[in-house]
């Protein structure tokens, strides 16, 4: 069995993993943890010198889920790309046929004060109704079975 899981590090995406590990214990599945950095919008120093940063932190954060799973007794293997995450988290599922794609929901509750909440909660409001959020985007195209763990 191959489960494969989008993570960013996240509070939410580190609660996806720990329930995956909790939920499929008994199968011993292999677990793919795929991590996604956005391509800077322009070809600027500045950009490039950012998605770096973001290229180095988002796979400090696969390494250490990849720690994590394995510590508990799981075959891992992580999954760095590039590009739009929902395209190539749709890309990853074909590449790599999982028999689950398991995705944790965006946060309505972030941590953080009342204009932290306030300026994340229009966000977000603004992303669905504009472009659909990943989770919705991948229900509609993935080939395999999809998991969207809401956050707590």
């Amino acid at each position: 069995m191959k489960i494969m899981i989008a993570y960013d590090g996240s509070r939410n995406a580190k609660l996806a993993l720990a329930q995956v590990v909790d939920m499929f214990r008994c199968n011993q599945p292999l677990l793919v943890l795929v991590g996604v950095v956005e391509n800077p919008l322009d070809a600027t120093d500045n950009n490039e010198a950012l998605f770096q940063q973001e290229h180095d932190e988002l796979k400090q954060y696969l390494q250490e889920g990849v720690a994590f799973a394995t510590g508990e007794g799981f075959h891992t293997e992580l999954l760095l790309a590039e590009g739009d995450a929902r395209k190539m988290l749709l890309q990853a599922t074909q590449k790599i046929s999982p028999d689950l794609l398991v995705i944790a929901r965006h946060s309505h509750q972030p941590d953080g004060g009342i204009i932290a909440k306030s300026l994340t909660y229009f966000v977000d409001e603004l992303d669905y109704m504009t472009f659909g959020s990943v989770s919705s985007f991948l229900a509609r195209r993935a080939e395999c079975p999809l998991l969207i763990l809401p956050s707590p």
